[in-house]
């Protein structure tokens, strides 16, 4: 066999429904480029290691103990042997054209260090309604048509030349909150001199299931996000006054009743998530 190109990496920890989704549609992919798909569980195996075990093809490492996103990184890092490693999230869907859409972004823009794409928010529900004024109440990602230079990708479809690793070190393992983790090595990576590029054609879709669509999930995950976000704020010295935060609090609750938005109850979740944080002793 052909040495891979690419080794595509997938953290996850005890999602194993939807990694089943994640890891078919990286196996449905139509290139014929020379690839490996490892899978890196920060958990306990399990329903897991099932899923993997039933895909002969993918590769898998185990902790065995929870050590967050960032050491499933390194772990993926350290593991993978092609000279460009893709990191998507165990929640994604793949389109068959993404892998050759990645490789050839990635050979169109040779001065680049790192890769991202568009993330597309896809509901296998009914989201509560919104009023058209907010944002997807999960991670998306859409900066155009064309691709360019840009300071900042999302982890979800995020990729890197292994080049690129060893002037700007590993993910930092410190972070654990559920935001800021790649942001962090992205901004080393600019500080050494390197370069981010946005793929617009090697993009994916973010998948919600119908149970996973609904209102509470929704403003659980979003309370979580805001608790990272102000983390991340902070670990940078941009973190606003309290009295900023419950502004914006305010804000979200006006706009829940003022507009009849239900999705406003979410945006409130994950400001609740920054005041939290904030009232967090140091």
């Amino acid at each position: 066999m052909d040495p891979p190109v690419v080794s595509v990496v997938v953290p996850t920890r005890g999602r194993a429904a939807y990694l089943e989704v994640t890891l078919d549609s990286l196996l449905e992919q139509r290139a014929g480029i020379a690839h490996e798909i490892l899978v890196v569980d920060d958990g306990d195996g399990g329903a897991t290691a099932d899923a993997v075990r039933a895909r002969p093809p993918v590769r898998y490492v185990r902790h065995g103990a929870r050590r967050g996103l960032n050491a499933a990184r390194n772990t993926g890092l350290r593991e993978a042997v092609a000279p460009l490693i893709a990191f998507v999230d165990d929640d994604v869907r793949v389109p068959p054209g993404w892998l050759g859409a990645l490789v050839a972004g990635a050979a169109l823009h040779p001065e680049a260090d790192a890769f991202g794409g568009p993330i597309r928010a896809s509901f296998e529900g009914r989201p509560p309604r919104g009023c058209g004024r907010e944002d997807p109440p999960i991670t998306t990602l859409d900066l155009g048509e064309r691709d360019r230079e840009v300071d900042f990708v999302w982890g979800a479809n995020f990729a890197v030349r292994r080049t690129a690793i060893k002037p700007v070190g590993p993910f930092d393992e410190g972070i654990v909150q559920p935001h800021g983790d790649e942001e962090e090595w992205l901004e080393r990576l600019r500080a050494a001199g390197g370069r981010v590029v946005y793929l617009a054609a090697a993009g994916l879709d973010h998948r919600r299931t119908a149970a996973d669509a609904r209102l509470r999930p929704l403003a659980r995950a979003a309370y979580a996000r805001g608790r990272g976000a102000r983390a991340s704020d902070r670990r940078r010295g941009r973190e606003p006054s309290l009295a900023g935060e419950l502004r914006v609090l305010a804000g979200c609750g006006w706009h829940t009743v003022r507009r009849g938005c239900p999705q406003g109850l979410i945006m409130g979740a994950h400001s609740a998530g920054r005041v939290m944080e904030a009232l967090r002793p140091r």
